[in-house]
This record gives C-alpha cells, sequence and structure tokens, in this order.
C-alpha cells in the first residue's frame, strides 16, 4: 500500500486562486510520486481577522460558541475551492470539514483540544484514490458543537492527521522556507536552521515564532512524526526539519523570538492576603476561559507576597472586554499592564549555563533596558521589557547569542 502524506497549507498559501492552483500543483505533484494525499487548509489570508473584526462590530464580547460557528467557515471555503482546483487538474479530490473527518475536541470554544480522531471517511477517500481535503482550525464535540483550536490551529489539524493515519512527515507549507533563527523581518541577519528539535520548535512556536504551531508538536512527539516545513513557492527548498533530537545536541541557542502584545497582570504590594488574590485571579480567568501563560508567584519571609502573570493578547478573542472585567473585579489587587513585550531566548540545555542568562541582564543593562519580568523552562528564557524596546532587544540578542562570539 502507497505511503501517506500530510500536506498542510497556510492561508497566505491560498490568498487568491492562482495561489491556491500553485499549491494544487504541489499536491498533484506529490501525488503521482507515489504517495496517498490529504490536505490540511488554512483560511484565506486575513480571512480570519475580517470575520473577528466584523463581530467586534455588534460587541467587543462576542459569545464564543457563535466564534467557533463563525471562524470555522473559513477553512471549509478553504477546502471546497482547494478540492475544485485539484479535480480541475484531473487530481481526484473531496472536501471535508473538520467535523466530517472525525476531529473530536473538548468543548472549550476558541481553544479546543483534540481528545479523538476518528478518520473514516478520509481512510474512505485514501482508499478510492482520492485527496482529502480537510479545513484544518476545527471539529466538533460531543455534544455535537463546531470547535476551533486556536490561531494557528490547522497546523494542530495537520500533524494530528499524520500521526493518527502513520504517516512519516508532515509538509508545513507557508511563505517562508522553513524556520528562521528570528523574524527575517526584524533582523536582517536571521539564519534558516537546517533541523531543530520537537522542544526547541515548541518553545519558539509558543514565544512569537509563526510558521509552526507549538500545539502540532505535542502531536509530532507521539508517534516521532516529522514535521518538514517548506515554503509554497519554493517547494523543492530545503526547509527546516523538526524531529527527535534528544541526546544528539549540547546546549546551544536556535533563536531569539518575541511576543508584541501581552498584558502583564501583577499582584500590588500587600501582606499575605496574596496568595488568595493569585488563587481569585487564576479562578477568574479559568471560568471565563481565558489562556494565559508564565504565572510567577512569591511569597517573602517578611509576609509580603508578589506575583504576575501574562495575557497573550492574539489567543484571547474577547481581551478588551476582559480587561474591563479584571479592573472591575480587582481594582486594588493588581496592576495591569500593556506596555510590555517578551522575548525569548530558545535552546536546548539554555538554562544549564548561567551564562546565558548573565549575558541577558548584562546586554540590557549595558543598553539601559529594564525588565519587567522573568522566566525560565529547560528550553527558553524570557525576559518582559517595554514595547518600545522589543525589536532593539531581539536584535540585540540575535548578535549577541546567534551571530557573535556566543553562537552554539
Amino acid at each position: 500500500m502507497k505511503p501517506v502524506r500530510v500536506l498542510k497549507f497556510g492561508g497566505t498559501s491560498l490568498a487568491d486562486a492562482q495561489k491556491i492552483k500553485h499549491a494544487a500543483s504541489i499536491v498533484a505533484r506529490r501525488g503521482s510520486q507515489g504517495y496517498r494525499i490529504v490536505v490540511v487548509v488554512s483560511a484565506r489570508a486575513r480571512q480570519t481577522d475580517g470575520l473577528i473584526e466584523e463581530a467586534r462590530s455588534f460587541t467587543p464580547n462576542p459569545d464564543p460558541r457563535e466564534i467557533d460557528m463563525l471562524l470555522s467557515s473559513g477553512e471549509r471555503i478553504s477546502a471546497a475551492l482547494f478540492s475544485i482546483a485539484l479535480n480541475s487538474l484531473n487530481c481526484p479530490a473531496i472536501a471535508l470539514s473538520g467535523s466530517q473527518a472525525g476531529i473530536i475536541t473538548d468543548d472549550n470554544h476558541t481553544n479546543a483540544r483534540i481528545i479523538e480522531i476518528r478518520p473514516f471517511r478520509v481512510l474512505q477517500a485514501l482508499h478510492d484514490d482520492r485527496v482529502a481535503v480537510v479545513g484544518g482550525f476545527q471539529g466538533v464535540s460531543f455534544r455535537k458543537e463546531i470547535t476551533t483550536l486556536g490561531r494557528g490551529g490547522s497546523d494542530i489539524t495537520a500533524v494530528a492527521l499524520a500521526s493518527t493515519l502513520g504517516a512519516e512527515i508532515c509538509e508545513i507549507y507557508s511563505d517562508v522556507d522553513g524556520v528562521y533563527t528570528a523574524d527575517p523581518n526584524l533582523v536582517a541577519d536571521a539564519r534558516k536552521l537546517s533541523e531543530l528539535s520537537y522542544q526547541e520548535m515548541q518553545e519558539m512556536g509558543e514565544n512569537g515564532a509563526r510558521v509552526i504551531h507549538p500545539g502540532s508538536v505535542e502531536f509530532a512527539k507521539l508517534r516521532e512524526t516529522i514535521i518538514h516545513a517548506k515554503c509554497t513557492f519554493e517547494p523543492e527548498g530545503t526547509g527546516s526539519i523538526i524531529q527527535n533530537l534528544e541526546g544528539r545536541i549540547k546546549p546551544r541557542v536556535v533563536g531569539v523570538t518575541c511576543e508584541e502584545k501581552v498584558v502583564l497582570l501583577r499582584l500590588r504590594d500587600q501582606a499575605p492576603e496574596g496568595l488568595q488574590t493569585m488563587q481569585r485571579l487564576l479562578d477568574f480567568c479559568s471560568a471565563e476561559g481565558i489562556r494565559t501563560k508564565q504565572v510567577a508567584f512569591d511569597s517573602g519571609s517578611s509576609g509580603t507576597t508578589a506575583g504576575s502573570l501574562v495575557i497573550p493578547e492574539k489567543e484571547n478573542y474577547h481581551v478588551e472586554s476582559i480587561l474591563q472585567l479584571l479592573h472591575d473585579r480587582f481594582p486594588e489587587e493588581i496592576e495591569i499592564s500593556r506596555n510590555h513585550g517578551a522575548v525569548s531566548l530558545i535552546g536546548t540545555g539554555i538554562t544549564d549555563r548561567y551564562q546565558y542568562i548573565q549575558d541577558c541582564f548584562r546586554l540590557l543593562a549595558k543598553a539601559d533596558i529594564r525588565v519587567g519580568g522573568l522566566h525560565t523552562s529547560s528550553f527558553r528564557i524570557s525576559l518582559l521589557v517595554e514595547r518600545g524596546h522589543l525589536h532593539e532587544v531581539v536584535r540585540l540578542f540575535h548578535r549577541h547569542f546567534i551571530e557573535g562570539d556566543q553562537a552554539a
């Protein structure tokens, strides 16, 4: 039986009819090379943002269920158009929504997680020698509600299907030819990475790199599905390979990422009520469906407490109304700042060497840039800085850690 290959195309690859025809030709060529093909598509460029903006013209806090009904239409449109394009090339194809493809999720509207895949119709299409074109980013809950997987969730759909179908490689096509050490639009000397580990890619995605969604890496790790990030407009290029590199690489820095729009919530200086305030704050975020990250809390010996958490604006459709609710609910307990961005240094074993953190502080002190917070993991050092300095810090870190003497 011919092996399965999953190809995913992002919104910029589907922006108009000519680009859809070009992407379809790549799929047809893969099919002629002896593969059974599944295609996963995103909504066309800027379509999702346009739908969100239109929804907000009625209310700043549209109902998450209705948002899912609205936004999932973009991927279905792309799937239908792509299938039509393939059929016009005498490459038999069928378009499927996420629910038709068997993507079963939990009930968390706008940020659902895949809990099961029942790809009966996808397998039937492959059995019939047809390309299955699946609308990404969406699924259906056990309550038969349409759900979406969060911004960039089509990558999750693609890798989850590749893992379920036993595909060795999932090709992710976008308008760039792989994963870079920094955003080439910010750093002129950014370099393409030929390969990086699952953990490195996941951290890069979670902290601002937009090439591959971090949630997709979770599925890739399950069956060690190789992710190949490629450029739609240079399909024969080498791209970047994301795979299991555990035990094969030494501590290193592979990239510098940034998030421009984050909200920083800080507990005000106070007595021991800080723990209760943090618990109430987290309960509030959970109840309102707010995605948070980088939660920090410290209770000092003197009885004072310090705590903070970060809300990524892009991952929270209803951020404006939520901030007003936070201000009303916690008027005296928390400070809300929208003046910060996050810069992250990514790499294997990055916190095993104190020098990386020391150099971060030294570079920022020399540039007279204040640090609003520090968070680390085994693969990441993240610092909050004022938005006005964000791009400066990205370039500063890239010169030192990637281009300079400290490059691994």
